[in-house]
């Protein structure tokens, strides 16, 4: 099998994972992920996470040309956003409205600098800080100009009232990435008011040092 086709099925096989999980519903979600010589496979729009065909998948040149595939979503400019400015870092893409992250967006008192509380390490080593950005109409590309202000220093970040999205080296990556901070957030909720413990500065520093977390 190809590169492609086995980048493909790998995009279509983990969308239903996600889909089948209920981590993202109807047509909402999208991922993209680059083959090794600059072009990019995305999820169509409109197109279900439960049924995608890998025939049907868009297909971008490294220019950032539509050239295959369907429609691709109108989330791209997250998408081109990240690969821009995390090159080096950006192996895929992965956008859900997962319900718990969105739930928690839209709370007073989250910190916008770092919205996922310290529950647990794992959010910590896959996600670092996660940046809470402020509501912007799907499709926005003023969303892409968001992420470009974080000058590449965030892999993940959240959309108020909208929903994660994570950036890394590949598209496994990625997909256990999100899968934490939907989970952390949905930690965060239930325990939000009963005073849980949190872990300290020095195990996060730890970690961040174990781990080479960005976190500055």
């Amino acid at each position: 099998m190809s590169e492609e086709a086995d980048l493909r099925e790998q995009i279509c096989t983990m969308a239903k994972s996600l889909y089948d999980r209920g981590l993202t519903a109807g047509s909402s979600g999208n991922i993209s992920a680059r083959l090794s010589d600059g072009r990019l496979l995305v999820t169509p729009t409109g197109s279900s996470f439960g049924r995608l065909d890998p025939a049907r998948l868009s297909l971008f040149d490294g220019e950032g040309r539509l050239i295959g595939g369907d429609k691709p979503t109108k989330e791209m400019p997250l998408h081109a956003a990240f690969y821009e400015t995390r090159p080096k870092k950006t192996g895929a893409v992965v956008h859900l409205h997962s319900s718990h992250s969105v739930a928690l967006s839209i709370l007073p008192g989250v910190d916008a600098e770092n919205m996922l509380p310290p529950l647990t390490a794992y959010s910590i080593m896959k996600l670092g800080k996660v940046k809470l950005l402020p509501y912007f109409m799907p499709g926005d590309p003023a969303m892409g100009d968001a992420i470009r202000g974080l000058a590449g220093k965030r892999s993940a970040v959240m959309l108020a009232a909208h929903g994660p999205v994570v950036s890394a080296k590949d598209l496994e990556a990625a997909v256990y990435a999100i899968e934490e901070l939907e989970e952390t957030a949905k930690l965060a909720m239930l325990t939000r008011g009963a005073n849980p413990s949190l872990l300290t500065d020095a195990q996060i520093a730890d970690l961040v040092r174990t781990y080479d977390v960005e976190w500055d």
